[in-house]
C-alpha cells in the first residue's frame, strides 16, 4: 500500500499563489508516476497534472497550463503543484494520485491511489 498525504490548501484571492505537496510512504515512491486532480462542487474530479517516476516528463491540463507547475522530490518522496495566477474557477478539491506505472496519465482509472484531498479556494 501507499499512502498520500495532501497539504497547502487554503485561500487565497484572485491572482494569487498556493503550493499543494502531497508526502507518500509505505512503498517504492520513486517506482510511481503521480498526478493531481480536483474536483469542484457538483462536477466530475478532472485531470490537473501528471509527471512520470523520473521526473523526466510532465503534463498540464490545458485550462493550468502556463500557471500551474507539477515536480518531484525524491530524496522526500514528496509531489509538488505551483499553482500560479488562480482564478476562481481553480477552487476546487485537489487529490494526489499515485500510478503504479511509471509512465504519466491523465486518466483518473489509471491511478491505483489516492490521497483524501485538499481545499483549495479562489475569491474573485
Amino acid at each position: 500500500q501507499l499512502q498520500l498525504v495532501e497539504s497547502g490548501g487554503g485561500l487565497v484571492q484572485a491572482g494569487g499563489s498556493l503550493s499543494l505537496s502531497c508526502a507518500a510512504s509505505g512503498r517504492a515512491f520513486s517506482d510511481y508516476a503521480m498526478g493531481w486532480f480536483r474536483q469542484a462542487p457538483g462536477l466530475e474530479r478532472e485531470f490537473v497534472a501528471t509527471i512520470s517516476w523520473t521526473g523526466g516528463i510532465s503534463r498540464v491540463a490545458d485550462s493550468a497550463k502556463g500557471r500551474f507547475t507539477i515536480s518531484r522530490g525524491y530524496g522526500s518522496n514528496t509531489v509538488y503543484l505551483q499553482m500560479n495566477s488562480l482564478k476562481p474557477e481553480d477552487t476546487a478539491v485537489y487529490y494526489c494520485a499515485a500510478r503504479r506505472r511509471g509512465t504519466i496519465a491523465t486518466m483518473l482509472i489509471e491511478y491505483d491511489y489516492w490521497g483524501q484531498g485538499t481545499q483549495v479556494t479562489v475569491s474573485s
